[in-house]
């Protein structure tokens, strides 16, 4: 499902704002699950897994275990592991020994996630503790999956896409809105790994794109990544990355801010970033990592 994407840019760090030292950020290195402060300090090993999500108050983080069966074969299931303890629950009652790419609801009650019991890929979600699973919308054969499912802030619907489209599905699996990729960002698309995340104030969805254009650097093998920015209401799409800042796999900090992964020319691994929406205060946070989740401010 996930693609390994080998990405370069030059950059130019610049000395951003701090945030406040409370927020998590939790990250991916080697197949095995991180946590970190928001500047980068204190970084932790909590769980051996990918595409971790920590819990917006910053106590959990949801992620997928992956257990190699064969040569060929692997077992992956949804897990929660506590960061403080390191207690962990993993999801084996989910009828599936596939399932991918936690999310969590503002009130942590629910974790939406994808899962492959049969041939097709179902949308699904469960409680944080491992109970009450239950499918939001079931795949159908010989139709795209639904890839990187996020909730709306209300927690009432999800957003999610299929390469061609982003949709809006509520908790009774009906589409509520749909948009057309190649419409909203021309030379745009976004392949199966391609990533949506839902501003704080839930008005703003930010895209990792796909563009068609020509990167010029020798060492490019593969599509152009830009972040989007995409106004629910106004229904436009903004550019916040320039065609020489290759970014990929984008959240929002707060309503201004996102991190994001890149790579430096001549590196060998991706690392964290943060930038302002307008472009500005350009700084690496975590070198070596991938797929970053952030907890809530904390009141």
């Amino acid at each position: 499902m996930r693609k390994l994407i080998s990405f370069a840019f030059a950059l130019a760090s610049l000395s951003a704002t701090a945030f406040p030292a409370d927020r998590q950020i939790a990250f991916e290195r080697n197949n095995a699950v991180y946590v970190a402060n928001l500047g980068g300090t204190n970084e932790k090993k909590i769980a051996d897994g990918i595409f971790p999500a920590i819990s917006p108050d910053g106590t959990r983080v949801a992620f997928n275990t992956v257990e190699k069966t064969s040569d060929t074969s692997y077992v992956r299931h949804i897990a929660v592991v506590d960061v403080a303890t390191g207690k962990l629950n993993v999801f084996k009652d989910v009828p599936s020994d596939n399932s991918y790419y936690p999310s969590w609801t503002a009130d942590e009650k629910q974790i939406l996630f994808t899962t492959r019991p049969h041939e097709v890929w179902d949308l699904a979600a469960i409680n944080s503790d491992g109970t009450n699973f239950h499918v939001l919308k079931p795949g159908v054969q010989n139709e795209v999956t639904c890839y990187s499912p996020v909730w709306a802030r209300d927690g009432q619907s999800v957003f999610c896409q299929d390469m061609t489209n982003i949709y809006r599905i509520g908790l009774d699996g009906a589409v509520r809105a749909q948009w057309k990729i190649e419409e909203i960002i021309p030379k745009g698309d976004m392949s199966g790994d391609g990533r949506i995340d839902v501003s704080p104030n839930g008005k703003r969805l930010l895209l990792s794109i796909d563009m068609g254009e020509e990167s010029g650097r020798k060492d490019w093998d593969g599509p152009l990544p830009a972040l989007w920015a995409f106004d629910l209401q106004s229904q436009k799409a903004t550019r916040l990355t320039p065609k020489k800042l290759f970014g990929w796999d984008g959240i929002w900090i707060d309503n201004d801010n996102i991190l994001f992964l890149s790579r430096a020319p001549g590196e060998k691994d991706d690392s964290i970033y943060r930038m302002s929406t307008d472009g500005k205060n350009l700084k690496r946070v975590i070198k070596n990592a991938r797929f970053p989740s952030i907890s809530s401010p904390q009141e």
